[in-house]
């Protein structure tokens, strides 16, 4: 980490000395703090946060752990609420699964006003399951919210190793196994570990086709850096694995908007590691339209912020994984910065000539962004080949991921922010 958090100085040393007469030329236009604001907001955070993770990508050199104790039994949670579309495939995903030990399954039928609860108790009845799967059902009343039925299913759960998965998310080859795997041969603090989720839809359209390259890029790589520094900042509820003593100890799921990330944030803030398996697939399906893509990243920024406010003991700097603690709690500025004076500075260079924020200083953070999503498509790659996976052809996607994904995400993001700090209603 050290090495990493040396490059990345040295690049923001660099920056900050050619940056600055556009510094002064901006603070006689905009004053000092709104110069600093442009400049740190479109520039000089990006370029620290990029040269950070291309050192630590050159620098990853992950060990494959590899079994070395008969698979444990599992307490497999899978909360669903009116998922008569998908609950019966993910449950035959399950069904295919390599794994030896016994499987407690539980799906938790969250008050479903549809055939959910029908399809699932057809499926036990009907589909073919190794003898060392159990699946039941646990019927909620009403709808209560993911937290609450979650949390039910922790109560009924046999085994001291829960893994939680979403209703719409199919298991890849083995991947149950190896998400165990990666958890037993972990660091003894390790009280949870984040599975790979991959996107299911992605030749739906445009926007499921950018989610693609941003779950395979931007989300599976950043956590396997944040796993690098002993501590995954989410446990995605989609995939995950926990130690059922530590949940209890946490006091289980709370009723926010970002249910797992403020789990994740409990588990650290008592001390314990969060790791990653990068080898261990999911595919989920991913919204389909950008009214559901805005809804669901709202969602994702809001509970954000309520990690924050529940956890501020995590910006201490005593922690390996701080430098992405602290990068998280500038995002409210780079997604304003880059919403409200990176976009109008394009537009004004391109349409007026004016080039006060798209300047040659701006360009400069381009090639790194782009050596950046490089570096990452090749450690993906590589990790896909060693276990059979393609990567898709989607190269519109990868350029416009490139080119105009921060578009499309700043907006949704800087709701999420918003609805959080002045306490708006929330909504699931």
């Amino acid at each position: 980490m050290l090495i990493a958090l040396a490059c990345a100085g040295l690049w923001t040393g660099l920056s900050f000395y050619l940056a600055l007469p556009w510094l002064r030329q901006l603070s006689e236009i905009l004053g000092w703090p709104l110069a600093w604001f442009a400049v740190g907001g479109v520039a000089l955070i990006p370029g620290a946060a990029n040269g950070f993770l291309i050192s630590s990508l050159l620098l990853d050199q992950r060990p494959v752990p590899v079994p070395r104790r008969p698979p444990p039994p599992l307490t497999i949670l899978i909360a669903a609420y009116n998922e008569e579309d998908c609950i019966r495939e993910t449950l035959q995903s399950l069904a295919r699964q390599h794994y030896p030990g016994p499987l407690q399954i539980v799906v938790i039928d969250d008050g479903s006003r549809d055939r959910t609860r029908e399809i699932v108790r057809k499926a036990i009845a009907a589909d073919p399951r190794p003898p060392n799967q159990h699946v039941e059902v646990l019927e909620m009343p009403e709808n209560g919210g993911k937290a609450r039925a979650l949390n039910a299913g922790l109560a009924h759960a046999a085994h001291e190793l829960i893994v939680t998965l979403d209703a719409d998310t199919l298991l890849y080859r083995d991947a149950l196994a190896r998400l165990v795997i990666n958890q037993l041969e972990s660091p003894p603090h390790t009280a949870a570990t984040a599975g790979t989720v991959l996107v299911r839809n992605s030749r739906k359209n445009l926007i499921t086709k950018l989610q693609e390259w941003d779950y395979f890029l931007g989300i599976a790589v950043v956590k396997r850096v944040q796993s690098l520094l002993q501590g995954t900042l989410v446990a995605q509820g989609a995939f995950s694995i926990y130690r059922r003593e530590v949940l209890r100890e946490v006091g289980g799921w709370r009723e926010t908007v970002g249910e797992d990330i403020v789990l994740t944030w409990a588990i650290l803030s008592r001390g314990y590691r969060v790791g990653y398996a990068e080898n261990a697939f999911v595919f989920t399906n991913v919204p389909e339209t950008y009214a559901a893509y805005y809804r669901q990243r709202k969602r994702w920024s809001r509970g954000l912020i309520e990690a924050f406010k529940l956890y501020p003991s995590l910006l201490l700097p005593t922690r390996l994984n701080a430098p992405f603690v602290y990068l998280n709690f500038l995002f409210p500025w780079l997604d304003a910065a880059y919403l409200f004076v990176f976009v109008p500075g394009v537009i004004a260079a391109l349409l007026f000539q004016i080039y006060w924020v798209a300047g040659l200083l701006t360009l400069l953070v381009l090639p790194l962004s782009l050596t950046v999503n490089v570096l990452m498509f090749f450690k993906q790659r590589a990790v896909f080949a060693r276990h059979g996976l393609r990567v898709r052809r989607n190269w519109l996607g990868a350029v416009l991921f490139t080119l105009i994904y921060q578009l499309v995400l700043s907006p949704a993001s800087l709701a999420g922010y918003l609805a959080e700090i002045t306490r708006s209603r929330k909504t699931w």
